[in-house]
Order: structure tokens, then C-alpha cells, then sequence
């Protein structure tokens, strides 16, 4: 799977990885519907790493279709929720 992380660029990702970035995503989304700002902030950042970490970067100028597509590090609790009105992050 592409993943994107916005304002950063693409990696591939292995599939099987997805079980731990659900996990992560769940916590965000819970966290999100609390409106708690710190909690978000420490899963956001731990779902772009792992996602950094298990990832093989893409070249900057591969333009593959992103199968997934994460906010940037500095996005906001209400720039995600916008995000997640739509399909949310990760795809179940």
C-alpha cells in the first residue's frame, strides 16, 4: 500500500502493517471525540512514525495513487476531524 503523509511525501507500506496503524486510528478517533487536544497530538505522532518507521520512502517525484493518506505532523484536531467526515484515515 502508498501511504502519503501530507506535506511529507509517499511511502510503501507492507499491508500487514495495518493491523497496528487500525489499532492506532481507533485511539485517535476516540481521542478526537473526547477533545483531547494532547492525548491527539501523542497518537498523531505515533501513527506517523510508525507508518515513517515500517515504510520504504517513495522518490520525491513518484507520483503513485495513495492508497491512504495521513495528515501532516502540525495538522489540528479540527483539520482531522474535517478529514475523517469523509472516510476517515485508514480504511477498515
Amino acid at each position: 500500500m502508498i501511504v502519503r503523509i501530507m506535506g511529507e511525501g509517499q511511502v510503501r507500506l507492507d499491508d500487514a502493517r495495518l493491523t497496528e496503524l487500525n489499532r492506532l486510528d481507533d485511539e485517535l478517533l476516540a481521542e478526537m471525540q473526547r477533545g483531547d487536544d494532547s492525548g491527539f497530538r501523542r497518537t498523531l505522532g505515533a501513527l506517523l512514525d510508525a507508518v515513517r518507521a515500517a515504510g520504504s520512502p517513495l522518490p520525491d517525484d513518484s507520483l503513485e495513487p495513495s492508497g491512504l493518506i495521513l495528515p501532516s505532523p502540525d495538522a489540528t484536531l479540527e483539520e482531522v476531524r474535517e478529514m475523517l467526515s469523509d472516510d476517515g484515515l485508514i480504511p477498515g
